[in-house]
């Protein structure tokens, strides 16, 4: 069996790829393999012109992060670990992705691991995307150890130690094959953002582990396909979220956590509003919507996975509420965050 692919899905990055896939193949131990969403820029001939001993996978239209990745991955047999790479992240250390094979080696619990993830722009702190490691709070916002809401920390070392995290990055996402298939892979019907958060999740609820392993590192630029404050990626993101809540939480939390949530959506709404942003204002009723209309689809998931579910509620989902924390008792790290929840 083969040990390691690291495959980069490319949506009309050309100049990313030219840029930063020396990067990956220099210091990397995997074979690293392109998986190509119906580009138009000249990305596959590009790389068949510049890198031919990249092999590429070409898809036949865009199918966006999640079903990209699925598509791409169910092509490649043989494999004992699948490592998703952003095609912005850039590699600046020898054998990066060989810590991440050995810890997944000497640990079988583990379904999944990412490196140390900082920031290209300012290498000194985190990247925003994953940071070291995410966890999540009762009302299905996300946080990183490193990154809190807006608020990224210098990487000082203070989150070095392997704990366990409810999810790890899709911008450097390595999955042991076994797993994957057998969980579904990401959630097609995602398009793209919170997919990996639902994937790893669901690898939570079955009883497997996912760490931050922090003797590897990439550079992410973070970014690259949608801007923060983009109405589609507001979209995407409000949608998504409520999706994989409906999907993930257990039984005894759905109802009222769902019933907060929708306070909590209508309220941002309105602050996208008093900033005068009439098209995130509107991408949140839009996300409302469609998560409405979605959400009878996934009653067979829900099921499934309640079936599944080998403890009834993950630790890495805290008890607490992080708007509350973040902005009215003013803990911006998550440091802070796990001070006050031990309190």
């Amino acid at each position: 069996m083969k040990k390691l692919a690291i495959v980069i899905l490319n949506w009309n990055g050309v100049d990313m790829m030219r840029q930063y896939l020396p990067s990956v193949l220099e210091n990397s131990v995997g074979d690293v393999i392109v998986a190509d969403n119906a580009s138009t820029d000249g990305s596959v001939e590009m790389l068949q012109r510049e890198f031919p001993e990249v092999p590429v996978v070409v898809l036949e239209q865009n199918f966006g992060f999640a079903d990209g990745y699925n598509r791409a991955l169910a092509q490649l047999d043989g494999y004992e670990y699948f490592l998703l790479l952003n095609s912005d992240v850039e590699i600046r250390q020898k054998a990066w992705d060989a810590p991440l094979v050995k810890y997944m080696d000497d640990h079988p619990e583990c379904a999944a691991c990412q490196p140390k993830l900082l920031s290209l722009r300012e290498p000194v702190k985190f990247e925003y995307a994953g940071a070291a490691g995410g966890f999540m709070d009762k009302y299905g916002y996300p946080f990183c150890r490193g990154r809190v809401m807006d608020t990224v920390e210098k990487d000082e070392g203070q989150y070095d130690e392997i704990v366990p995290l409810l999810w790890a990055t899709g911008a450097a996402l390595m999955v042991r094959a076994s797993d994957w298939q057998a969980s579904g892979g990401l959630d097609a019907r995602f398009f793209a953002h919170m997919e990996e958060i639902d994937l790893c999740w669901r690898l939570r609820t079955m009883g497997k582990s996912i760490v931050c392993i922090s003797d590897s590192t990439a550079y992410h630029l973070g970014g690259a396909t949608l801007n923060q404050g983009n109405p589609r990626k507001t979209f995407l993101n409000f949608r998504n979220n409520l999706l994989m809540l409906y999907k993930n939480l257990p039984d005894q939390e759905l109802k009222s956590v769902m019933r907060v949530r929708c306070f909590l959506d209508y309220l941002a709404a309105f602050q996208f509003l008093l900033k005068g942003d009439t098209k995130n204002f509107a991408a949140v009723f839009k996300a409302r919507r469609a998560f409405a209309k979605m959400r009878p689809g996934f009653d067979k998931d829900r099921r499934h996975i309640q079936q599944l579910r080998q403890n009834e509620r993950v630790p890495e989902r805290v008890e607490f509420s992080l708007l509350w924390q973040y902005y009215v008792k003013g803990k911006k790290t998550f440091k802070a965050l796990m001070e006050s929840r031990r309190s």
